[in-house]
């Protein structure tokens, strides 16, 4: 049966499936909490009540299996009707959402999480974790918690050796203006959040610094035709989407 503690269960449930020969890297808050011990800080700590996976295409039967052999409950009609992008599965015990995407992340953005998998065992890369906080347009404070823990702990580099790939970010982000202009918007965001929060100084400046470098990185990238075509037009038209959370009952 799932475990209660829930980073456990995130364990539990990546090194089942790698037993299996099913590739599962976590995202979200807890992949952020694994990589950053700065999530337990004060002004950052956040809860995890659910768990987010990304996997490559063409494994939604052995997933429905892997997942069911772990006490877990499919949501059939939604992974029927969805399984190519998104599938979802509840732990009933704990009250808990598993949320998989499947080839590519897809929220108000699309970014390819799993094209670089074979980067880490555990999570997606440190870079497309990041954007995947950043292109969410109605950005929460759990989000902008997240976004400061990764960043405290993490220089912004050009690998990926517990570092923040920027030549990643400035190449999903130069091609795509609408996820360019939501992680723009996001930085703003987080900027202004440290303005409000308690911190000491030498964690504030790294992260106005951090994030500083990552907005410049990001407004002085080489930006694709389809990029420049799109700013032509800017926020006349919708760049983003605004999924519905799909929750149990």
């Amino acid at each position: 049966m799932p475990l209660q503690n829930i980073q456990d269960e995130a364990l539990r449930i990546v090194q089942t499936a790698q037993q299996q020969g099913i590739t599962l890297r976590l995202l979200g808050g807890l992949a952020v909490k694994l990589h950053s011990q700065s999530a337990t800080h004060r002004s950052l700590a956040r809860p995890y009540p659910d768990i987010d996976f990304a996997t490559p295409n063409k494994q939604a039967s052995k997933i429905e299996s892997l997942f069911s052999e772990l006490g877990y409950t499919a949501n059939k009609n939604f992974n029927l009707f969805n399984g190519d992008v998104r599938l979802l599965f509840y732990d009933e015990e704990n009250h808990r959402q598993i949320d998989i995407f499947v080839a590519q992340f897809m929220m108000c953005h699309k970014i390819p999480v799993t094209e670089r998998m074979n980067l880490d065992t555990l999570t997606i890369p440190l870079a497309e974790l990041m954007l995947t906080k950043l292109q969410i347009f109605e950005m929460n404070e759990k989000d902008i918690r997240d976004v400061c823990a990764l960043l405290l702990d993490h220089p912004i580099g050009e690998h990926d050796d517990e570092t923040i790939n920027v030549l990643r970010i400035m190449q999903l982000t130069g091609g795509d203006w609408g996820l360019w202009k939501t992680s723009m918007l996001s930085i703003g965001k987080v900027k202004r959040y440290l303005e409000t929060v308690e911190m000491d100084k030498a964690e504030n400046d790294t992260l106005r610094a951090r994030l500083g470098g990552l907005e410049a990185a990001m407004q002085s990238s080489p930006k694709s035709m389809k990029w420049k075509m799109r700013d032509r037009v800017g926020e006349k038209m919708k760049w983003y989407e605004l999924p519905e959370e799909v929750r149990r009952g």
